[in-house]
């Protein structure tokens, strides 16, 4: 028999956190505890909340991402996992957030300064700065036209270059463009 755990219903608000994306066994015997006006479904344990949801991202005053399985489930609808300690505060005005960039995946997104991987090298930067570089990135990854300005050999190695300079440094788009 579960024992009933609940987080006061406040521990959420303005939070950033990463949910891991898990089969619909891990919650096989859980009471649902509590179903959104938007029908996300949420089961907490004492070691973390399940969450069923079709819609992950921004949430009304919290960011929840989901990072789904490989290869991807193919229902819409997907189930995440997060631990307690993995839910981090979030304000508009704190450098809070880094930018992360998978080269072989071709992705980009934002973690949380207080993710135990965070090594301390990529620049932190409040929600709003972080949106603007992460969408310069995309635009660097999947875009060729800015390239056209450049006398270059390989446009990946381009792009890598740019973008680490994004990532790792307060320069703008602008500044590192003119260096190179």
């Amino acid at each position: 028999m579960q024992k009933n755990f609940k987080p006061h219903p406040n521990s959420f608000k303005n939070t950033f956190c990463v949910f891991h994306e898990v089969l619909s066994n891990q919650i096989e015997g859980l009471k649902k505890q509590f179903e959104s006006k938007a029908g996300s479904t949420y089961y907490y344990t004492e070691a973390g909340m399940y969450r069923v949801s079709n819609h992950w991202g921004r949430l009304a005053n919290s960011k929840w991402r989901l990072v789904a399985r490989e290869p991807e489930t193919e229902s819409k609808t997907k189930i995440g996992f997060a631990n307690w300690n993995e839910f981090y505060p979030d304000n508009a005005e704190e450098k809070l957030y880094y930018i992360e960039a998978d080269f072989d995946k071709n992705t980009v997104t934002y973690q949380h300064k207080k993710n135990p991987e965070y090594d301390g090298k990529p620049i932190l930067r409040t929600s709003f700065e972080t949106t603007k570089r992460i969408k310069q990135i995309r635009n660097l990854q999947q875009l060729t036209s800015w390239a056209k300005h450049f006398d270059y050999d390989d446009i990946d190695d381009l792009r890598k270059q740019i973008i680490n300079e994004l990532i790792y440094t307060e320069k703008t788009l602008e500044e590192i463009k003119r260096e190179i």
